[in-house]
């Protein structure tokens, strides 16, 4: 079995609901994948987690989406006007959608991140209210996926270190913030 599941299979109840509220702020999603342990892999839980996801009531992914941190600083080397607009279109989209942007940048490399966001934002600014709610949805879903993923291979290399070796993690969700896979500019 892999270490990371098994970390999380034997986790606290406590724990473990904690370590998914870090990665999707839904109670519902949260409290439904604690309750469905043990996972036999990382596959299994991640299809529950895509099922959960799909199955959030409208309210409960409105709370979700709100709940979502702005995006982060900019990366060095952004030339003032791209700056600017983005933080312009991140602002329209916050006015006209009540909610941060997300999107999932797990699949471009950092250096597309930008085009990434800016071309997503254009698009889905033009979307309706209902159009939107779906894509970010599943943008939420993809963001909830990448760090669970993160967490469970930060719990595999906290059992590969043994007990009380473990130190602050970005991969921990209650050792610290967790990295965000969208928004990083």
């Amino acid at each position: 079995m892999h270490r990371g599941i098994e970390v999380f299979n034997r986790a606290p109840a406590a724990t473990a609901h904690a370590w998914l509220l870090a990665c999707c702020t839904s109670p519902d999603w949260a409290e439904r994948l604690t309750a469905h342990r043990p996972y036999p892999d990382p596959d299994a839980l991640l299809a529950a987690a895509d099922e959960a996801a799909y199955d959030l009531p409208p309210a409960q992914l409105a709370a979700a989406l709100a709940a979502e941190r702005p995006h982060g600083p900019h990366p060095s080397g952004i030339p003032a006007a791209a700056r600017t607009a983005l933080d312009a279109a991140h602002a329209a989209y916050e006015s006209r959608f009540g909610h941060v942007f997300v999107i999932a940048l797990e699949a471009y490399r950092p250096e597309e991140h930008l085009d990434q966001t800016l071309a997503g934002l254009r698009t889905r600014l033009a979307h309706d209210a209902e159009d939107e709610r779906v894509v970010a949805a599943d943008q939420l879903r993809l963001v909830a996926r990448a760090r669970l993923t993160r967490l469970v291979r930060g719990l595999a290399g906290q059992a590969a270190e043994g007990p009380g070796k473990r130190g602050k993690s970005r991969e921990f969700p209650d050792s610290g913030a967790a990295d965000s896979p969208y928004v990083p500019v």
